[in-house]
């Protein structure tokens, strides 16, 4: 039964009482928090818990991910013998079909990926998988993988086993109480109104699902979200269908199916599905569904019935359509919002609530609790979208493309369609009609190559840019190249203590010179990564700070909560600024020719100023591509004008793609690849770096790391010249998985197919392979860059 009457005081609010609200608030009763309560505005699990499918699959693309899946399992199982409350696991594995070539490669990586994760997954020929699911007609199946470790759960039992765990920890439930305000001070959470009363409190856990947009509202917080419309089909008992079978997930015809009460579920992550606007879903829609769309189901009904010939026959007994709330890149946001400290979101769970409750909860309580999530989740951060992604017109357009996303073929340098040209470089036009093929990064529209003439065709083999790229690469390594860094974020640090402060939030030593870059690791309390930055002197009092493209919210957020005894500002200037790396060995007379010859006397790493094309610029000597050059900062209304006069003096535009090859090449680690929360600067080499002793956030664990952890990140080198790496393969030494790779491209320069990796035992010149989707290839590992090593390219 709930609690009937209010706390005056809760360290802790939990909004929302499905899967997500029950989970963080269990385990926030577990890591002591036991003051802790969950307020629903109607009754537990009303929302999206109570109709959710419940498919427990654990592979996901990243380890943490998979990590995190896993641990709901364990704790579903752990939760049965605490609570005494059965959670209906039914451990009968899942079925992934391949009915097209690039399918099965898809399908083939997921195998690979769980060896490397340690999940029991195999490919199976066709007719294994028919014994296994003898209903199907498999005429059109290639094979398909067996995960036999997936399972589903009863989400309404799940949830009455948490509940009844947490409130043995003294945690406590008020149902029929609806949130109404929230109240803040400064910026940060003080309590929560209700149509109960008024609670105050520390922090609140938004877990309110298909309302969370509205919520955070309430707490000047964006929260892109939107419900779209989810249907499944239910029949009546069919002959064939004897007891629990296997999850049948027939991904290219946008299926996924299981046994029923002895009939059959039938669902579906159409191609584009039907966004719901805000306002439909009002406070009396408990344990709501929407009105059955026969017209819009029929494509995949026609699907179904050639996979299922038994549904011909079979008596329906519903259509169900019941709202899921999306996300505008499919991933669930996890932890504290930027704009309002103690305001903690674990909602948008794209349809993956049930799979990823228990650990997402687990990871949102120990953000609240400690301060960060148990393991790195960064493809999670709350703080991961521009504020433009929250308007409703792109919502409305986007979360309709990401459910169909679900089902979708994860080709490298796939792009999403909808919602695009939200913001576009000062240069956007000149890409254009350069012929630029733009991907979306934070809301910007930026260059990934050049010379279209044609829209790619998505594949895993060579693809269709392949020489666009090479020739880009190539005229940064014998001529010049035009990069645009404009979408990277910008911060001015002003004030007194400026140098003080980024000496307190930075590994490295930022007491240099005016006039000096500055490379440097913003570590955590773990020493582990928060960020990497480029700061640039500017003056005394002045530095600017070049953070990731879409790192710039949450970068931002972290410097202002950690600068309290410091005379500082700090601004984004962002839109202020355009960046463009000129790079190559003719760049040298390009910046002679177009005006600023003094450029060519900066030593490397020095900033200094000067007038392009009679327009102000700073530029810095430095390279993130291995070839000399300089990354030219000028206002943005004056980058048309620049460009102008470094193209016209011979240097020619190259993209995203070229970038990387080349970053790659020269070993450069990049944060959400080879660096995040869970590396230290000691695995990537870089620990030297931190010259000061002490006095900064996470010297001391930096200090315990070095006596502790060892060099991890190492370059593969494939000796098959068209095998194509793109990320997260298992790296084998003999015969035994030794890491993953987490950046891979064609080194255009070395002649090879490259990666970067991070393996557990490093052993310079070593044979490895690598597994490409089920196939694997030979190669060598090498430490450090395998372009240039010695960096005297760089360093005219």
């Amino acid at each position: 039964m709930a609690d009937s009457t209010l706390p005056a005081h809760a360290s802790v609010v939990v909004i929302g009482g499905g899967i997500m609200g029950c989970s963080t608030l269990y385990h926030l009763a577990e890591m002591g928090v036991t003051d802790a309560i969950l307020l629903e505005r109607n009754t537990l699990t009303s929302g999206t818990t109570w109709h959710s499918a419940a498919q427990v699959r654990a592979l996901r693309h990243s380890h943490n991910l998979t990590r995190m899946i896993q641990y709901s399992v364990d704790l579903y199982a752990r939760l049965e013998e605490e609570t005494g409350q059965n959670v209906g696991w039914i451990q009968k594995g899942s079925l992934s079909l391949a009915t097209t070539p690039d399918r099965a490669v898809n399908v083939r990586r997921q195998e690979a990926l769980a060896h490397a994760f340690g999940i029991n997954a195999q490919w199976i020929s066709t007719g294994e998988a028919k014994e296994r699911w003898p209903l199907m007609n498999a005429d059109d199946v290639l094979g398909a993988v067996w995960s036999p470790e997936d399972g589903r759960v009863s989400p309404s039992d799940v949830c009455a086993a948490l509940v009844k765990g947490a409130k043995a920890r003294g945690a406590r439930i008020f149902e029929k109480t609806g949130v109404t305000g929230i109240l803040t001070k400064d910026g940060r959470i003080t309590g929560v109104e209700t149509t109960q009363g008024t609670v105050m409190c520390d922090a609140i856990a938004l877990c309110a699902g298909l309302w969370s947009r509205e919520v955070g509202a309430m707490a000047g917080a964006d929260v892109p979200a939107l419900a779209c419309e989810h249907f499944y089909l239910l029949t009546k008992p069919i002959d064939g269908v004897t007891g629990n079978m296997p999850t049948l997930s027939d991904h290219d015809n946008h299926l996924y199916i299981r046994d029923d009460s002895g009939g059959l579920l039938v669902g579906c992550f159409e191609p584009m599905g039907k966004p719901i606007k805000p306002g439909v879903l009002n406070a009396d829609f408990e344990f709501g569904l929407l009105g059955e769309d026969w017209d819009h189901f029929e494509p995949m009904m026609m699907n179904a019935l050639n996979r299922l010939p038994a549904l011909e026959t079979a008596e329906v007994k519903m259509l169900l359509n019941g709202p899921e709330s999306f996300t505008p890149d499919g991933m669930f946001m996890l932890g504290e919002t930027a704009e309002t400290k103690g305001l903690f979101l674990g909602c948008g769970m794209n349809s993956v609530g049930m799979a990823s409750g228990g650990g997402a909860g687990m990871n949102l309580a120990h953000a609240i609790v400690h301060g960060h999530t148990a393991y790195d989740l960064g493809e999670a951060d709350a703080k991961r979208f521009a504020p433009i992604y929250n308007s409703l017109d792109h919502l409305m357009a986007r979360a309709p493309e990401i459910l169909g996303t679900h089902y979708e073929i994860a080709y490298p340098g796939r792009q999403l369609k909808t919602a695009r040209d939200l913001r576009v470089l000062p240069l956007d036009a000149e890409y254009r009609a350069a012929k630029a093929h733009m991907g979306q990064v934070y809301g910007w529209e930026r260059p990934l190559y050049f010379g279209k003439t044609a829209e790619p065709q998505m594949t895993f083999a060579r693809p269709d840019w392949f020489e666009n790229v090479r020739a880009e690469v190539k005229a940064a390594h014998e001529a010049a190249a035009v990069f645009d860094a404009s979408p990277f974020g910008k911060i001015e640090v002003t004030g007194p203590d400026a140098c003080a402060f980024l000496q307190y939030v930075c590994m490295r030593n930022m007491d240099r010179p005016v006039g000096t870059a500055i490379y440097t690791a913003v570590l955590n309390s773990r020493g582990t990564y928060e960020s990497d930055i480029t700061a640039h002197r500017i003056d005394t009092n002045h530095y600017r700070l070049f953070v990731g493209t879409n790192a710039i919210k949450r970068d931002l957020a972290w410097l202002t909560r950690h600068r309290d005894g410091f005379d500082v500002t700090l601004t984004d200037s962002t839109e202020d600024y355009a960046v463009l790396g000129l790079m190559g060995p003719k760049a040298a007379r390009i910046v002679a020719q177009t005006g600023a010859p003094e450029l060519n006397e900066l030593g490397y790493f020095k900033v200094g100023p000067a007038h392009i094309a009679g327009k102000h610029v700073r530029a810095v000597r430095m390279s993130y591509v291995g070839e000399a050059g300089f990354e030219i900062t000028c206002k943005a209304e004056n980058a048309r004008a620049i460009y102008a006069a470094l193209t016209q003096a011979g240097a020619v535009p190259a993209g995203l793609f070229a970038q990387t090859s080349m970053r790659i090449e020269k070993g450069f680690a990049a944060m959400g690849h080879e660096l995040d929360g869970d590396i230290s600067p000691v695995v990537v080499g870089m620990a030297g770096m931190a010259k000061k002793t002490g006095g900064f956030v996470g010297a001391e664990a930096l200090a315990e790391h070095v006596k502790t952890q060892s060099l991890s990140m190492v370059t593969i080198i494939l000796h098959e010249d068209t095998a194509v790496p793109i990320g997260y393969e298992p790296v084998y030494l003999g015969d035994k998985i030794i890491g993953q790779t987490t950046s891979a491209a064609y080194g255009y320069r070395i002649g090879a197919p490259i990666a970067l990796a991070h393996v557990r035992q490093v052993e310079d010149g070593a044979a490895i392979t690598v597994d490409i989707a089920g196939r694997k290839v030979a190669g060598v590992m090498r430490v450090g860059p395998v372009f240039d090593p010695g960096g005297e390219r760089m360093r005219p």
